[in-house]
C-alpha cells in the first residue's frame, strides 16, 4: 500500500491531520516530519529522509508539504531517496493529504494516489 509522509513547520497542525486521516483511511501508514527536535516551528531534511524510509512499504510514498521552506527539505531529503518510488506532490495540505490517504486506502497505485492528491486543488468546497 502507498505510503504518505505529511511535511509540516508545524507538529500540532501535522498530528491533527493525522488524527482525521486515521479516522477515514485507518489503514494507510501516514507518518509526518513536522517541526523542530525542540518543539519550535520548522522543517528538517533528516525528520523528511527517516519518515520516507518508515512509509515506504514497497508501493511508494507520496510527500504532500505544507509551505515553502518544507519544499526544500523534502527536496534535500530525496537526493537520496528512490526516485521511481517517492513522489513530491504540490497539492493542498489538508484535502490533498485526506484525497491521497483515501485513495491509498483502497489498494491504489503510486500514480494513481498522486493524481487523487493534485485533483483535490479542483475540488470546491461549496
Amino acid at each position: 500500500m502507498v505510503g504518505l509522509v505529511l511535511v509540516s513547520h508545524s507538529a500540532t497542525l501535522a498530528s491533527g491531520l493525522v488524527e482525521l486521516i486515521a479516522q477515514l483511511a485507518p489503514d494507510v501508514t501516514v507518518l509526518t516530519a513536522a517541526g523542530t527536535d525542540d518543539g519550535r516551528i520548522g522543517t528538517s531534511p533528516d525528520a523528511v529522509a527517516a519518515a520516507l524510509g518508515s512509509a515506504d512499504s514497497g508501493d511508494g510514498v507520496v510527500v504532500i508539504p505544507d509551505l515553502g521552506s518544507a519544499v526544500l527539505s523534502v527536496r534535500l531529503a530525496l537526493e537520496d531517496a528512490p526516485a521511481d518510488k517517492t513522489v513530491l506532490v504540490d497539492a493542498p495540505f489538508v484535502e490533498g493529504a485526506v484525497s491521497a490517504a483515501v485513495t491509498a486506502g483502497t489498494g491504489a497505485t503510486l500514480d494513481e494516489v498522486v493524481a487523487a492528491a493534485k485533483e483535490a486543488r479542483e475540488i470546491p468546497k461549496f
